[in-house]
């Protein structure tokens, strides 16, 4: 495919006192040229005051997420043609508090897990006879989300509840509960029993929806839900 001359229109915001604002830029685009890969070629050629963030360029650091064309995306494997549209509007994930242009605060997010100590990554249980390699104790078991914070930003009760446990950090604990390895889960139970969280859901499964990892952390919310009324906690 020839190459393209694309619009971004771009969300632009920094902590100067100036107004948010959207700044338009044109950039030629093939088709193997993601949305990642436009506006650092934006930063790089036309603004070097362009805030983005990003490490992997493969969706498996999930720091790259942002909004395009009013959906919550992984950039880095986003491709500009496949958008069918002679202008692409990026803006930085919601219901996250804003740093500057598409960058946000992840500190937030990360917090929730604190909450109830859920840990990030658990040690693995699997390949029980498995050699382990010389300088490692142990194999870790890494769970899929990828902390990239787009189910929140994709999901409406988020924006209207700034207490609320969000889809993320939830779908963390259902995955204790669900395998706990012997360890005692029903701390979890608690923490996501309350008026702020798995009661909060409105079950709009916009999370699962945007989850590039198949998550499904709406599922996971109503998972605990069942467990709790069911057979879980109090």
């Amino acid at each position: 495919m020839a190459e393209q001359v694309v619009k971004f229109k771009v969300f632009r915001y920094k902590q100067n006192g100036s107004a948010p604002q959207y700044q338009t830029y044109s950039v030629t685009v093939d088709e193997d040229t993601t949305v990642l890969v436009a506006l650092q070629m934006i930063r790089y050629s036309q603004d070097p005051t362009l805030a983005i963030r990003h490490s992997c360029h493969h969706a498996a650091c999930g720091t790259c997420g942002m909004r395009v064309n009013g959906q919550e995306v992984l950039s880095c494997v986003t491709k500009v043609l496949d958008l069918g549209t002679s202008t692409v509007v990026v803006e930085p994930l919601q219901n996250i508090p804003l740093i500057s242009d598409l960058v946000v605060d992840m500190q937030h997010f990360m917090n929730r897990y604190n909450q109830a100590g859920m840990p990030y990554m658990r040690r693995s249980e699997f390949n029980p006879g498995a050699t382990v390699p010389d300088g490692i104790d142990f194999y870790h078991r890494v769970e899929n989300c990828i902390e990239c914070g787009i189910c929140v930003s994709a999901c409406p009760v988020a924006g209207s509840d700034p207490q609320y446990l969000g889809p993320a950090a939830m779908a963390a604990g259902w995955r204790v509960v669900e395998e706990p390895r012997g360890e005692d889960a029903s701390d979890v139970l608690a923490w996501v029993n309350q008026d702020h969280g798995c009661w909060r859901c409105h079950v709009a499964y916009e999370c699962s929806e945007a989850c590039p990892s198949d998550v499904d952390p709406g599922g996971s919310i109503m998972n605990l839900r069942k467990r709790l009324i069911f057979g879980g906690g109090d």
